[in-house]
């Protein structure tokens, strides 16, 4: 799993500038995509494992092209509509952080892999789009990772990732519904925030 994670982040990872209305999700994902293949050839703490300095990459640069309520939501399905809003907003934080400590892990893991973008046809009033790309690994079979966005007043943001054909937030959705099913919504909230802790 911390291959594939790598493999995800790796398509895209570093905040540019750029106009928020204007830019495209291709571009934008090839922009950004090249950017953190620099980063990582170039800063031996990430390729070591720096934690710390993998966390603060992933909080400054990843997180604002990510549309997390919109993650939650899909992860938890049918299950959103039981919880509170209160609940609603620790569900947020908590899937925030376990994919945040989940990617940061997977840094380390970096060996020379290389992006390939797929054209795409992305007409202008389009308000979703999945933008396609391969990560060729040296000595292993070349993985698709497909990233789904959406059109919002802040610009496009990721709400899943599809890696070799498999949703992030379906693959989620079955252990937080076996939770829910086990101890409700309180219940997949206290397992998400173990779990973070002992993350740490």
């Amino acid at each position: 799993m911390k291959i594939r994670n790598l493999l995800a982040v790796l398509g895209l990872f570093a905040v540019t500038a750029f106009a928020a209305d204007v830019t495209p999700p291709d571009v934008l994902v090839k922009t950004t995509g090249e950017e953190v293949l620099t980063i990582l050839k170039q800063d031996k703490d990430l390729q070591a494992g720096n934690t710390k300095k993998a966390i603060d990459l992933i909080e400054t640069k990843v997180l604002p092209h990510f549309d997390f309520t919109r993650m939650t939501r899909l992860a938890m399905g049918k299950n959103w509509n039981k919880a509170n809003d209160t609940q609603k907003e620790a569900l947020v934080t908590q899937f925030r952080t376990l994919l945040v400590r989940t990617y940061s892990s997977s840094l380390s893991q970096y060996k020379n892999q290389t992006i390939e973008y797929k054209p795409s046809k992305i007409a202008p009033e389009d308000k979703e789009a999945t933008v396609k790309t391969v990560v060729a690994q040296p000595g292993g079979q070349p993985i698709p990772i497909d990233y789904r966005m959406a059109k919002s007043p802040d610009g496009w943001k990721v709400f899943d990732i599809a890696v070799d054909g498999v949703s992030l937030v379906t693959n989620y959705r079955g252990e937080f519904n076996s939770k829910v099913e086990q101890g409700g919504v309180e219940g997949l909230l206290k397992s998400l925030t173990e779990k973070n802790k002992s993350a740490k």
